[in-house]
């Protein structure tokens, strides 16, 4: 199937873009890789501190022909989805020496739950952490002892954290073992539904406590369809996963058997092999526009918005949020999983899950097929899916036809012919709106504005019964240099009841939702945010404003708009305590959310 024309236009306008950049860094990887093998290059002395603990893979590390796996992990038993981390190095380095390779844990990264600081004073350091996450790996790498790479990481920002660093090491192979999603436990629209009995005040503490442990009970990715896996689906369809690792339940025969599967592929790449494959050749705009049609295709969360334009800077590919938008109008809705549906990742992998998507979009020329992938040559290694039989893991070719069209449907008849990702412009700025889970009806809204700096004075207005007619919620001063660009998810539950309360309701803000948010209507990313003096900034209460997601336009209709000055916000709450005083340089050069909101890139 040739491809489909509006992808390859827009991959062409991407490497015309990325021109310079491109080639400047394959310039730098290809310098890099001339040196050969890192470790020839180290003094004695530098070896012996480097092996000094290796234990029975000191010999092997000194004799210096075997490759040497460097383990980048972003384990702790604070994220549920990275717990089960905690076994995997020594799988790796057992599966190591029997493939002739050693390993290393290079380093460790640190990996924040979204979950535990959701409308709390730690979200703010969220997305710089993603940015702090790549200079940690920076560092674990630096040792340049390392003929590959294995990054253990799946959530919101950490996945984006090390592919940023590994782009940057591009001249070595990089390989990404996921830990999977938890088994599913309390279905996850009965859990938003406890969540806004309790923002209405009609249960108690206790009875959403009881629902949230059920929701979350076990080792694993939380099941809803957010950020981290959304992760997963992208280094499956981006190549960076061995096909079908994303959705293998943690501690089970055939998630063990994946990484040591992982451990031998990562040692068969290396330059010392035959089978050469650096990361540089992996992360190239196809891969990149591959990601974006993974994204659409699957309702994914808006957060990679942000994500992939940073991802793609490290490896000199130039995104812009036009490429999400036309993308998203040619790639069909193919899967409905929470908050899109009623369905979990177990139900969706169950279904037919990626190998199942990725055939069918390639049977549809939606996919560069001819990407180059840590499994090999060829996206169409992806349509396969890995099982275990006799204690031996094989892949077989994956399901051609979906097994429940409720949950995942083929391209020809999808559950809508677009994406839902919807670019917004006008002139309160550029945004985008994700409206795969927002009732058609709810796609356009006229209200006035109530404008607030800050999410606790909108629950307390909410509280207080503040919104009894048609409102847009304006939450402002919440882009990357006013504090970080927290997630605004906790405002989900009362904007909710305010949408059954039969009001049209809207937000718009220059921080971020949640990849879990759904089926309010929201203008997020809002940029220039109104710290750096954007038109947000000049929005006053009782201004009529207009989203139109049909349209793509977001604007203010009053007259005397553009002549106004910028309001102006005392930020130093937002700027100490907890650590956020630590990140002054972050909020000071971060760069605007339309170009991914880096720090380092």
């Amino acid at each position: 199937m040739p491809l489909q024309s509006t992808i390859a236009r827009v991959t062409d306008r991407i490497r015309a873009r990325s021109a310079g950049p491109r080639r400047a860094y394959l310039d730098k990887i290809a310098r890099a890789a001339q040196e050969g093998p890192r470790r020839a290059h180290l003094s004695c002395g530098n070896q012996a501190h480097a092996y000094a603990a290796t234990g029975p893979d000191k010999d092997a590390l000194a004799r210096g022909r075997a490759p040497n796996i460097g383990i980048v992990t972003a384990y702790n038993d604070m994220l549920s989805a990275h717990q089960p981390f905690e076994r995997f190095p020594a799988l790796i380095r057992e599966a190591a020496r029997r493939a002739g390779a050693t390993a290393q844990v290079a380093g460790g990264v640190p990996a924040m739950c979204d979950g535990v600081t959701q409308g709390q004073p730690g979200m703010e350091l969220s997305l710089f952490s993603r940015d702090v996450i790549a200079l940690a790996a920076g560092v674990a790498l630096s040792h340049n002892t390392f003929d590959a790479a294995l990054y253990l990481g799946v959530c919101d920002k950490i996945v984006p954290g090390l592919v940023i660093a590994a782009a940057t090491f591009g001249h070595i192979p990089a390989l990404f073992l996921p830990a999977g999603p938890m088994t599913s436990g309390l279905p996850n629209d009965e859990k938003s539904a406890v969540r806004q009995r309790f923002a209405a005040g009609e249960i108690g503490r206790d009875e959403l406590m009881a629902a949230e442990m059920a929701s979350y009970h076990g080792p694993g990715t939380c099941t809803f369809y957010g950020t981290a896996n959304t992760n997963q689906m992208l280094m499956e369809f981006m190549g960076l996963h061995l096909p079908g690792a994303s959705f293998v339940n943690p501690n089970t025969p055939l998630r063990d058997a994946l990484t040591v599967a992982g451990t031998e592929r990562a040692a068969a790449i290396t330059a010392l092999g035959n089978a050469y494959t650096p990361v540089s050749e992996v992360l190239d705009e196809r891969a990149f526009v591959n990601g974006i049609v993974g994204l659409m295709a699957t309702g994914g969360s808006t957060n990679l918005v942000i994500h992939l334009p940073a991802m793609a800077r490290a490896a000199g590919v130039i995104l812009d949020i036009e490429d999400f938008a036309e993308i998203s109008a040619v790639t069909p809705l193919m899967a409905k999983v929470y908050p899109n549906g009623l369905a979990d990742v177990n139900h969706f992998h169950a279904a037919g899950g990626l190998a199942y998507m990725i055939g069918d979009l390639l049977d549809e020329g939606l996919l560069h097929p001819d990407t180059r992938t840590v499994a090999g040559e060829g996206l169409a290694l992806y349509t396969r899916e890995p099982k275990l039989a006799g204690g031996a893991l094989a892949w077989h070719e994956g399901p051609r036809e979906s097994l429940n069209d409720k949950i995942l449907r083929p391209a020809a008849t999808p559950f809508q012919p677009e994406g839902g990702l919807k670019q917004l412009s006008g002139n309160l700025g550029r945004g985008v709106i994700k409206v795969s889970a927002v009732a058609p009806e709810r796609h356009v809204i006229e209200a006035k504005a109530r404008v607030f700096h800050d999410q606790a004075e909108v629950k307390a207005a909410f509280q207080a019964g503040a919104f009894t007619e048609d409102t847009i919620v304006v939450v402002r001063f919440q882009g990357p240099r006013a504090n970080g660009m927290p997630e605004l998810h906790s405002l989900t539950p009362i904007l909710s009841v305010l949408l059954d309360r039969g009001l049209k309701v809207a937000l718009v803000t220059d921080g971020r939702m949640s990849g879990a948010s759904g089926k309010v209507p929201a203008a997020i990313h809002v940029s220039p945010e109104a710290a750096t003096g954007g038109p947000i900034a000049r929005l006053r209460d009782g201004d009529r404003v207009r989203l139109d997601a049909a349209a793509g336009t977001l604007m203010v209709l009053e007259p005397d708009f553009d002549a106004r000055p910028p309001a102006t916000a005392d930020l130093s709450d937002y700027h100490s305590g907890l650590g956020r005083e630590l990140f002054d340089t972050f909020r000071a050069n971060v760069g605007p959310a339309t170009e991914g909101a880096g720090v380092v890139v």
